[in-house]
């Protein structure tokens, strides 16, 4: 798994995103998900919100591979902004993105919805299309759905949109936060392990010290913390080193350098390269566009 995916997924686990999500769909009556940047699943499928017209159509592998080229369409095209798919049924989805600096990490996906009214000469495309793919659902059970699915005005799609882009910038600016502070109902020796490296980040940390401070395998605590951190025990060891650098660049009389060594990294290029990676920008630019007093 990539960093971009470990962090979108340590992100969509998030108190604040379930939150946003709860609300977007009770207000919106739309899906929404974090996805990752590499998937090869329906982000929708499965899940409460999901379309019941699209729950059908997904019940095969040909309808499957025409939604999940969808997917690598609007993958492709949201990566300078929220990019918007029409499927071969009418349908529209919309990914947003997430990004840190110019990396995405992940994108806010919705849609299932209609931008018109469906018609009699959609609905037969559609229907013969779904024969084609092999769904076997009764015609009056796919029309019902079809036709039930929701329509959107251009004024609700496009505040829907701006809302979507400021809850993306919001979950840039607290990704690693988030990440750093996520409990999520863990394990006693994870939240011991997280404590041991708060109290040592400033030290050459290594797997087999934390492991061993809390008497666990190395083997075994690396999976764990993984498993339930959602990235592994190196990238976390940064987030949380430069999470502590953000405080200490509030600061304008300690020089980046110093910055560097006191929250524990061995050279200042290794901490300009890992701070823009996961800040997305550097220690200099971050400190320049901070609110002066």
């Amino acid at each position: 798994m990539t960093n971009e995916n470990q962090l979108a997924d340590a992100l969509a686990r998030s108190p604040i995103y379930r939150e946003y999500e709860h609300a977007y769909n009770q207000i919106t009556g739309q899906p929404l998900v974090l996805r990752p940047v590499e998937t090869w699943q329906l982000p929708h499928h499965g899940r409460k919100s999901e379309n019941p017209f699209c729950s059908m159509m997904a019940s095969r592998s040909r309808s499957c591979s025409a939604c999940l080229q969808v997917q690598q369409q609007l993958a492709e095209g949201a990566h300078d902004g929220p990019c918007s798919v029409t499927c071969p049924t009418g349908m529209t989805d919309t990914a947003v993105p997430v990004k840190l600096g110019d990396r995405v990490v992940g994108f806010l996906h919705t849609g299932q919805i209609f931008r018109q009214e469906p018609t009699e000469a959609m609905f037969d495309k559609t229907l013969a299309l779904a024969r084609q793919w092999g769904i076997e659902e009764p015609e009056e059970k796919l029309r019902e759905a079809y036709f039930g699915s929701r329509v959107v005005t251009g004024k609700e799609f496009d505040a829907a949109i701006k809302l979507l882009g400021i809850f993306a910038e919001h979950l840039a600016l607290v990704s690693n936060q988030l990440t750093v502070r996520q409990e999520n109902a863990e394990p006693p020796m994870i939240t011991r392990a997280k404590a041991y490296i708060m109290e040592h980040q400033e030290e050459a940390l290594s797997l087999g010290q934390v492991a061993k401070a809390i008497n666990c395998s190395p083997f075994y605590f690396c999976k764990m913390f993984r498993k339930h951190t959602g990235i592994n025990f190196t990238d976390y060891v940064s987030r949380v080193r430069i999470e502590r650098a953000k405080n200490l660049l509030l600061n304008p009389n300690i020089r980046v350098s110093e910055i560097a060594y006191e929250v524990g990294f061995q050279s200042l290029t290794h901490f300009n390269r890992v701070f823009k990676r996961i800040v997305g920008q550097s220690p200099t630019r971050f400190r320049c566009l901070l609110p002066r007093a």
